[in-house]
């Protein structure tokens, strides 16, 4: 089945692009570049695609949670970092896993992390290298480095099954090395930067249907030994306008070594 969804692709320009989070020192504000809003054809692969993680880089899988609230108070963390942990064990074959980062995401104008409407994925090879150095420190980085390692993403519905702002994923087959382009993220403290995508029609999109918590999509964001990192963004359409729950999500971020 395919259906129309729009997506905010970055555009090529001859000056640096950058967004800018938490401007000005206020949490959940965003300055954004320059988008061009595309309508674009996306097949659900419960009926018209199937993917796979080691073909496609983003496989999805059906892993119920014991985790039913993901509160700031976090005390639900080391029961589903484990979980993640034999998940990736067991599903992608990654021999060493660290689970780094958790963020929530709610469709509401007041909440402070909104769903991503921008095409992109999350690290260059430059910000990979400085993101495990973080994680591991230089001299840990190093072995790694010797190795092969990888930033794994796991993506989450939250209380209600999916139905507006689904994520979708760009089959990395059908993206050209010009499609991408450097895009800085520039905090009150810090910066860093991510890689955007910009339009192309012979990009092949994809997702997942009416997602729900107990469902998982597990999705490749770097790997040192090349296996391609995957453009993803929220996409606007909605699946049954009758249901009004609003979308929330919890991504996770991982630094897996196979």
């Amino acid at each position: 089945m395919t259906q129309m969804a729009t997506v905010n692709y970055h555009i090529h320009k001859s000056e640096r692009q950058a967004y800018h989070i938490d401007a000005g020192g206020v949490v959940g504000e965003l300055i954004s570049p320059e988008h061009a809003v595309t309508e674009v054809k996306v097949r659900d692969v419960r009926s018209s695609a199937y993917v796979s993680f080691a073909q496609d880089s983003v496989g999805f899988f059906n892993a119920p949670s014991e985790v039913s609230a993901f509160d700031e108070n976090r005390a639900w963390q080391a029961v589903y970092d484990q979980e993640l942990t034999s998940l990736l064990t067991r599903e992608i074959g990654a021999k060493e896993i660290i689970v780094f980062d958790h963020t929530v995401r709610i469709d509401d104008p007041n909440a402070t992390r909104k769903p991503a409407r921008n095409v992109h994925s999350d690290y260059s090879p430059e910000g990979a290298q400085q993101r495990l150095i973080g994680i591991l420190g230089a001299e840990k980085a190093a072995d790694w480095s010797t190795g092969h390692y990888g930033f794994i993403n796991v993506w989450r519905p939250i209380e209600n099954p999916i139905n507006s702002a689904p994520l979708g994923f760009v089959r990395p087959s059908s993206v050209s090395h010009e499609d991408w382009l450097l895009i800085d993220l520039i905090y009150p403290d810090r910066r860093g930067h991510i890689m955007g995508l910009v339009a192309n029609s012979d990009h092949d999109w994809v997702y997942q249907s009416r997602m729900a918590p107990d469902e998982l999509a597990v999705f490749n964001i770097y790997d040192n030994r090349g296996k391609p990192s995957i453009a993803h963004s929220a996409l606007d359409m909605v699946e049954d306008p009758t249901i009004k729950t609003m979308r929330q999500s919890i991504e996770s971020r991982t630094l897996v070594r196979y």
